[in-house]
């Protein structure tokens, strides 16, 4: 038989010919723009016309609004591979970018349009993209990785707790919960496959001698340890019984780390960034944790988690996967190196903005001049990867 070619005959623009083109591209430049836009908001230097209250929607657009795009962008390319369907290309797959970005637009103009038309465009996005996989690994009866619906579902039923508090409450709480704890088993899912994987390959070629450890009873304690911890902190975050269960959840993940070879990888930047991202995952772990026993802000475990192991990670993922699935070689240039440093150092200082109150105001522009620097800077040196033909041999 021959085989099923990647690729349809698709003569429209570049951008529209593979899933992860439009939205890495898009989803990076709102993760800079929306932080730009969330300083002066947050300092009182701008009102947003959004129903909800500015912490809510800072928060609500990385989770809800930046993440997803990402997410998508991922799933359009693994699915496919999956599957052995074609990717979704051209006008159906711009209307997918159009529904994430009208539910962007809606959740900003909220309170001219209404909590209840924001939440529903808002949440068309994530039904939609459910609908996409779910057809296409049924299609290709691909049944074990109907799980990725899972994922899905959880987020959707967390952003829409989120609205719904929102407007109820006056905050959102659960919804924020959720949608961390939803995306850190993802994180922790895919990055313990891919990230071993990675690292493997390029020893064996270019390092020999160590290997990261196979996925085995390990990996599995310690996922069913941080699944049960992150329960716990999403119904009760205050809890000393889950502050405890936390950090052990935590050092687990610092071993699993640990049992991958990282610091053999010093010379592939494209390897080795994926480690630091995940580094921030036990870190967050134990800073939540610890939080939970009353002796720390909430907010410093918080973003080593979001702005450290999502924001990271999803811009490695980014980085490598727009190299590969365009025929480029898979070297991190000198401006990616930098980009890559620009966004650690927006981490660890949104971190430290938390647990030293006194420097906050300094460490949060840094924090978010090296944010938003990090993303827009990427969307501007990947510009051409995203929107230009696959290169060819």
């Amino acid at each position: 038989m021959a085989p099923i070619p990647r690729l349809r005959d698709y003569r429209g623009p570049a951008l529209f010919s593979y899933g992860f083109r439009p939205f890495f591209l898009f989803g990076s430049l709102y993760a800079g723009l929306a932080i730009l836009a969330w300083l002066p908001v947050f300092y009182g230097e701008l009102e947003l016309s959004t129903a909800f209250a500015p912490r809510d929607w800072h928060i609500h657009e990385m989770l809800y609004g930046y993440l997803p795009a990402v997410i998508t962008g991922f799933l359009l390319t693994a699915v496919p591979n999956w599957t052995g369907q074609m990717p979704l290309q051209g006008r159906p797959l711009l209307v997918l970018v159009l529904a994430w970005a009208m539910g962007r637009v809606a959740v900003t103009i909220s309170a001219w349009i209404g909590w209840e038309a924001a939440a529903v465009i808002d949440n068309a996005f994530l039904v939609l993209v459910a609908a996409v996989m779910g057809r296409e690994i049924i299609r290709g009866k691909n049944w074990r990785n109907l799980k990725v619906l899972i994922a899905l579902g959880v987020l959707t039923v967390g952003n829409i707790v989120f609205h719904v508090e929102a407007h109820l409450l006056g905050a959102a709480d659960y919804g924020i919960r959720l949608g961390i704890a939803a995306t850190m088993m993802l994180i922790m899912l895919v990055g313990g496959r891919i990230i071993p994987s990675f690292t493997r390959n390029w020893l064996v070629r270019e390092n020999p001698g160590r290997l990261p450890a196979s996925f085995g009873r390990f990996d599995v304690v310690s996922m069913v340890a941080a699944g049960a911890a992150l329960v716990m902190w999403t119904a009760a975050p205050e809890w000393s019984v889950t502050g405890a269960a936390l950090i052990a959840a935590g050092v687990l993940q610092a071993a699993r780390l640990a049992r991958w070879a990282g610091e053999r990888t010093w010379r592939d930047r494209l390897v080795l960034i994926l480690h630091v991202a995940y580094a921030f995952v036990p870190l967050g772990f134990v800073l939540v944790g610890v939080a939970a026993l009353g002796l720390l802000p909430a907010s410093a475990g918080i973003h080593a988690w979001t702005g450290g192991a999502m924001g990271i990670m999803t811009l490695a993922v980014m980085s490598r996967a727009g190299l590969g699935h365009t025929g480029r070689a898979l070297e991190a240039t000198t401006a990616m190196q930098g980009i890559y440093l620009l966004l650690v150092a927006a981490a660890l200082a949104r971190v430290c903005a938390a647990i030293h109150p006194a420097w906050s105001d300094t460490l949060l522009l840094v924090a978010g001049g090296a944010w938003a620097g990090a993303f827009v800077g990427f969307a501007l040196a990947y510009w051409t990867v995203f929107t230009r033909p696959r290169v060819t041999a």
